[in-house]
């Protein structure tokens, strides 16, 4: 954003939500747009491609300290680790793993994914299976993706195809918290109209929301995905599985909230626990595509909007 589109924006603002609102939004963004350039001078981060793995789990928007308060509650976290993210945004994670350098290795990999920027970035022909769950698994009740069509593909294309490598990118821990939404104005309604979602985040920052209730929240979140890695876990074949995130969160750390593309380690340091899996059998996977009740193509900024994005 440039400083004439900020200053249009806010004025934009001041029009709509008064003066005093509009003034405080626009002195955050300011805020967060001058960090954003020094974004250059953190560390670039390592590819999940350089390390060993046979099935990556990415948890989306997971930060280190949320996930390590739970870490004792299952047995496959019981070896912590880090990684320096490649970006500080889904979009940014996208772009930067799925990239030329990594061609032949994402040929070999099966790819399930819950995150919507998918459709921004990557086509059918980059993976060996390409399996965009979002596109027809959405549940406009919750305003996000649930984590057991993420899980039932996953098991499907390992089934299946057997891949050499085999990602699968979970939407939670990000907010909507599906235990916890925070929110109930997230439906096919409100979002075919383009109106968007308030983050709890943002909520945190105008002190409409505690903080307490917010990680409350975000836990119950994470949570509610780990009970389905431990489902996955139990009927996929992995000598070396591994759970992650694309990137973290800021909580109010130097005044930021979410996760903006900013040099802050809460945003790009994410978990890295090694642990493997072994297909049981006992799980039948029953999720298949079929059609969602709003058109994908459509719908897909609607939906971004919906996780907190604009």
């Amino acid at each position: 954003m440039t400083f004439a589109d900020w200053l249009e924006e806010t004025s934009n603002r001041a029009r709509q939500d008064g003066v005093v609102s509009a003034t405080k939004t626009g002195a955050y963004e300011f805020y967060v747009g001058s960090l954003r350039r020094l974004n250059t001078v953190y560390p670039q981060g390592e590819n999940v491609y350089d390390r060993d793995w046979d099935l990556l789990i990415l948890l989306d928007a997971c930060r280190v300290d949320l996930i390590s308060e739970v870490q004792n509650d299952y047995e496959f976290l019981n070896t912590p680790g880090e990684l320096t993210s490649v970006g500080s945004s889904s979009l940014e994670w996208l772009q930067r793993t799925f990239c030329d350098e990594y061609a032949d290795e994402m040929q070999k990999t099966a790819y399930v994914t819950g995150n919507p920027f998918s459709y921004r970035v990557l086509d059918d022909d980059d993976f060996l299976v390409f399996d965009e769950v979002w596109t027809y698994a959405w549940d406009d009740d919750a305003g996000t993706i649930p984590a057991r069509p993420l899980t039932d593909r996953t098991i499907t294309a390992a089934r299946d195809h057997s891949p050499d490598r085999l990602i699968v990118h979970y939407m939670q821990p990000h907010l909507p918290s599906v235990p916890d939404p925070l929110s109930d104005g997230m439906n096919a309604e409100t979002l075919g109209q383009g109106k968007g979602w308030e983050s709890p985040w943002k909520l945190l920052r105008k002190g409409e929301l505690t903080y307490e209730r917010v990680w409350g929240a975000y836990r119950a979140n994470l949570n509610y995905v780990l009970d389905e890695v431990e489902l996955l876990l139990k009927n996929v074949d992995a000598e070396q599985a591994v759970i992650s995130a694309d990137h973290g969160n800021a909580a109010g750390e130097l005044g930021v909230y979410g996760h903006p593309r900013v040099p802050l380690s809460v945003v790009r340091q994410v978990p890295w626990y090694e642990t493997t899996a072994t297909d049981e059998g006992e799980h039948e996977a029953n999720f298949y595509p079929g059609t969602d009740i709003n058109n994908a193509s459509d719908n897909v900024e609607d939906r971004l909007s919906a996780l907190g994005y604009r």
